[in-house]
């Protein structure tokens, strides 16, 4: 493998590990600030259970995240340094205000909710974690303009061999960077979602705290119903916003190769040129293709064949990465949409095949968001910055294939620990259950 495969395949480990984190804690930190909520204005001990339980396994995920972020950023000067040196001053912006803003926001009022129990106000402990959330999300967003605008470039002019920005707000309002924020917040609250839901499930097969779990279960449901809905109404714009600005994209995520008006999508096919939509070669649904990426059932679909070849992305990992994520997507809305009708009917004990199948099933989401992500990066190629900057010429020169090895083979060492280390401790505490207070004794009244 040569210089340019082995950094895109060491950016691509190590951002995919650290997406193992983010959604998980882009969905608890609002779930955790909703129970301390409710326990500040109930004053239902029960929640402040909730809070700190949940809150533990918030930290775990939040720490770990953190450490595998801070090498991404050290690989745009090291892997990528043509990249950075070209496009630099404008997607230098948004990671800058996100470090000085969102994260130094997440670094103090965590501190404060971790060291502050009965030293402020439950008020204020409570908003310090609502801060937490918010500069959670808040980092999020800045992080996927960024991405936003190497998906859809805006705002910007080529001067001097690089690109300049000329319009800042540009970036800010770009509808991709917006769509790419709102699709990906919004699939990490499934992910935590369902993290509660199986956590809560695995306890309540064991006749664990049923009042504790058997509440967290509902909160999870309802947080997961709420959220997949989102994911399907931020993926159909999705959808539209990539067959406008990204076609070739498009056509890869569907196997599309001839340009045609009304197309369809063949439901189970594998990519091939010569398959069209038609039910004699596996069952189709015509005209849907066109009406998901244009709203009318004759818009035009940009085949593969119309864009020459090496503008065009890698076909059948992004076809098939986009069919398993879609179909993950509507296995895990009946999942959830299930999960609540019994815990509204209060038959959730009637049903431990059910409770058992949602402890599996909390992988699926993270396998859902890193196949997303697959498509939306794969399906890119060969550009790094859409239409602007090829992949390859982004590479640094002053690497060799030998450094790449070297390191990749070493992030991959400690990434492969810290994951362990992840995995052993959510599952640790996971498993144990909140802690058990023990009430107050209240000394017998001397007799007078």
């Amino acid at each position: 493998m040569d210089v340019v495969a082995l950094s895109r395949l060491q950016f691509a480990i190590t951002s995919m590990f650290h997406f193992i984190f983010v959604p998980l804690t882009l969905g608890l930190s609002i779930l955790v600030a909703f129970m301390e909520t409710r326990y500040v204005r109930t004053g239902n001990e029960l929640y402040k259970e909730m809070t700190k339980f949940w809150g533990k396994l918030f930290l775990i995920n939040f720490a770990l995240g953190v450490v595998t972020g801070i090498t991404l950023e050290f690989q745009f000067g090291m892997n990528w340094a043509e990249y950075s040196r070209y496009v630099g001053d404008i997607f230098g912006a948004p990671l800058a205000i996100e470090a000085t803003l969102a994260f130094f926001l997440e670094s103090v009022f965590i501190g404060v909710w971790i060291f502050g129990w009965d030293k402020v106000s439950k008020t204020f402990h409570a908003v310090s974690i609502w801060i937490v959330a918010l500069a959670t999300n808040l980092s999020a967003l800045w992080i996927l303009l960024a991405n936003g605008w190497m998906q859809k470039p805006v705002g910007f002019v080529l001067r001097n061999g690089r690109a300049e920005m000329v319009d800042f707000m540009a970036m800010v309002t770009n509808p991709y960077g917006l769509m790419k924020f709102a699709h990906t917040i919004v699939s990490g609250y499934v992910l935590a979602g369902f993290f509660v839901l199986g956590v809560s499930a695995w306890h309540l097969l064991r006749k664990n705290r049923p009042d504790f779990f058997g509440k967290s279960f509902r909160i999870g449901a309802v947080f997961a119903v709420a959220a997949i809905l989102m994911v399907v109404l931020t993926g159909d714009y999705s959808a539209v916003l990539v067959a406008k600005h990204q076609p070739a994209k498009f056509a890869a995520m569907e196997s599309v190769w001839e340009t045609r008006k009304g197309a369809g999508i063949n439901i189970f096919v594998i990519p091939d040129p010569k398959r069209e939509c038609n039910l004699v070669e596996g069952p189709c649904i015509p005209n849907l293709l066109s009406y998901l990426a244009f709203h009318t059932p004759d818009g035009e679909i940009k085949g593969l064949k119309a864009f020459p070849v090496e503008d065009r992305p890698p076909v059948t990992p992004t076809f098939i990465s986009f069919r398993i994520m879609v179909g993950l997507g509507f296995l895990m809305l009946l999942l959830a949409a299930v999960s609540l009708v019994k815990s509204l009917r209060g038959t959730l004990e009637r049903h431990p095949l059910f409770l058992r199948l949602l402890v599996y099933a909390i992988p699926i989401p993270y396998i859902a968001n890193q196949l997303g992500w697959l498509v939306a990066e794969v399906g890119r190629q060969p550009w790094i910055v859409y239409g602007v900057l090829r992949t390859s010429d982004a590479v640094s020169k002053s690497i060799n294939a030998t450094q790449v090895v070297i390191s990749l083979a070493g992030f991959t060492l400690l990434y492969g620990f810290l994951g362990f280390l992840d995995v052993y401790l959510l599952t640790k505490y996971a498993r144990k259950g909140p802690e058990q207070t023990a009430p107050a004794v209240v000394p017998a009244a001397k007799e007078v």
